[in-house]
C-alpha cells in the first residue's frame, strides 16, 4: 500500500495520515518532517538545507529526492508508506517514477480557499510527535495539551493568515498540473486516482478513505 495526499494546507491531510499508519501500519513519510530532523544534524547537507530555508526557498529537489530515497530503504517502509507533501511537482513525480517507485493510490483533498484559513488558524502541533489537533473540529481532551503526553501544543510559526494565503497560491501554481498528471497516470492505470470533500466530518473522510483502500488488505 503505497499511498500519495495531495491538497492544500488546512485540508485536514494530517489528521487522516496519522489514522492510517495506525490503521494499517505504514509510515507517514513527510519532506517536512525529514527536512527538520535533517537540519539537526551537523553535516555538510544540512547546511545546504538551512541556507535554502534561511533565504524562504524551496529545497532543490535532488536533495528532496535523495532524503526520500534513503526514509523509504529503512525497514518500516517495506510494507508500504503514505507521502505526505511530496510530490508538490511534476518534476517530483517523474523522478519517484524514474527511480521505480511504485505509487497505488494518490488521494487529493478538496477544500474552499476561505475555510483553509479558517482550519489552518485554528490548528494547534505536538511538536515531538506531529500530533494535529484543531481548536474546533479536532480539540485535544485538555486544552492546548497533547492527549497522549500531556506536553504542551503550539502554533506553527507559519500559520498566521499571510503567509497561509501564499501557501495557497503556491500549492495552486505547483499542484495543479501534479493533479493532471496522476489524472493521466489513472487512465493509463498506473495509480488509482480518487479525490475527497475535506469539508466533511473526519469520521466520514476515514470511512471514504477506508472504502477506497479496501481492496488493498
Amino acid at each position: 500500500m503505497r499511498i500519495i495526499f495531495i491538497g492544500a494546507p488546512g485540508t485536514g491531510k494530517g489528521t487522516q495520515a496519522q489514522w492510517i499508519t495506525n490503521q494499517y501500519n505504514i509510515p507517514k513519510i513527510s519532506t517536512g518532517d525529514i527536512l527538520r530532523n535533517t537540519v539537526l544534524d551537523n553535516t555538510e547537507l544540512s547546511k545546504k538545507i538551512k541556507k535554502f530555508i534561511n533565504y524562504g526557498k524551496l529545497v532543490d529537489d535532488n536533495i528532496i529526492i535523495r532524503l526520500i530515497k534513503k526514509r523509504m530503504e529503512e525497514k518500516d517502509c517495506h510494507q508500504g508508506f503514505l507521502l505526505d507533501g511530496f510530490p508538490r511537482t511534476v518534476v517530483q513525480a517523474n523522478e519517484l517514477k524514474k527511480n521505480k517507485i511504485k505509487i497505488d493510490y494518490v488521494i487529493e483533498f478538496l477544500l474552499q480557499d476561505e475555510l483553509i484559513l479558517k482550519r489552518i488558524q485554528g490548528r494547534r502541533i505536538h511538536t515531538k510527535s506531529g500530533r494535529i489537533y484543531h481548536i474546533t473540529y479536532n480539540p485535544p481532551k485538555i486544552e492546548n495539551y497533547d492527549d497522549v503526553t500531556g506536553e504542551k501544543l503550539v502554533t506553527r510559526e507559519d500559520d498566521t493568515q499571510e503567509k497561509i494565503k501564499k501557501r495557497i497560491q503556491e500549492y495552486k501554481i505547483f499542484t495543479v498540473p501534479l493533479i493532471q498528471y496522476y489524472k493521466y497516470e489513472s487512465i493509463l492505470g498506473n495509480v488509482k486516482y480518487y479525490k475527497i470533500d475535506a469539508n466533511a466530518t473526519a469520521l466520514k473522510i476515514k470511512n471514504n478513505i477506508k472504502n477506497i483502500l479496501k481492496n488493498s488488505y
